[in-house]
């Protein structure tokens, strides 16, 4: 009997349905895949709003004393991090503290905490999500410096964490006098740093100092103008 029998007929149906099967399980299979995927992704996304917002309360520049805020997040890693932030003037270093970050990481996404900022991202992808403690006007300048203080690492992570962020706040003024001020923050996230202070009418510039594990963006305000270092010294504890 011919291929284009009844029996040969038969024989293309069923090929074509075993095809169809095969072509609907792959389409189901990327299809769960991609589910998964945009699951997950919103999933980080959550965290990543939630830890943001949690870094952002801790705000030591408007603070005194003993306080505490609530973390939580389904997945991920919550450290810190040495960073140094100098400020200069034109002879050269006038204040140097080591000032750390406290970082969350899960997956790609990146949260970072450091001298009262918020960012979002690493590198030159990064954007600030809440600006520092930095005034300038009518020819002064005010540093306001959130100091993390840790009397042991921290690092807190894994599924479905809970902890409380335990923060103690003292604060010491310090008046720089007259001079041409630029503040260089040691810093991951460069990007969020560098556009902040050119939106505030600085120059930047990077520089790398000596014995940092990162380069510093460097900010020069305009002008002479009278300085103040305000340090805002927080001890920090992560209680799980």
């Amino acid at each position: 009997m011919s291929e284009n029998g009844p029996e040969g007929r038969a024989q293309s149906h069923v090929v074509g349905v075993a095809l169809l099967l095969a072509i609907t399980t792959v389409s189901m299979g990327a299809l769960t895949a991609g589910v998964g995927t945009v699951i997950e992704s919103n999933a980080a996304a959550v965290d990543t709003d939630r830890v943001a917002d949690s870094l952002a309360a801790i705000e030591p520049s408007e603070s005194t004393g003993i306080h505490r805020h609530e973390l939580a997040f389904g997945e991920g890693r919550l450290t810190v991090e040495p960073r140094t932030v100098r400020v200069l003037d034109d002879d050269g270093v006038v204040a140097e503290h080591r000032a750390n970050a406290l970082v969350f990481e899960a997956g790609d996404r990146r949260v970072t905490f450091l001298a009262g900022g918020v960012a979002r991202g690493s590198g030159n992808a990064s954007v600030l999500d809440e600006a520092p403690p930095i005034a300038t006007g009518d020819g002064l300048l005010l540093l306001g410096l959130p100091v993390l203080r840790t009397g042991d690492t921290v690092s807190v992570g894994g599924e479905g964490v809970t902890a409380t962020l335990r923060t103690d706040t003292s604060h010491d003024r310090r008046a720089l006098g007259e001079g041409a001020y630029r503040l260089a923050i040691e810093t991951a996230t460069p990007g969020a740093w560098a556009d902040y202070f050119a939106e505030g009418n600085a120059s930047v510039r990077r520089r790398t100092f000596d014995g940092d594990t990162y380069p510093s963006v460097v900010a020069r305000f305009p002008g002479e103008r009278t300085g103040y270092l305000v340090l805002h010294e927080t001890e920090l504890e992560v209680e799980t």
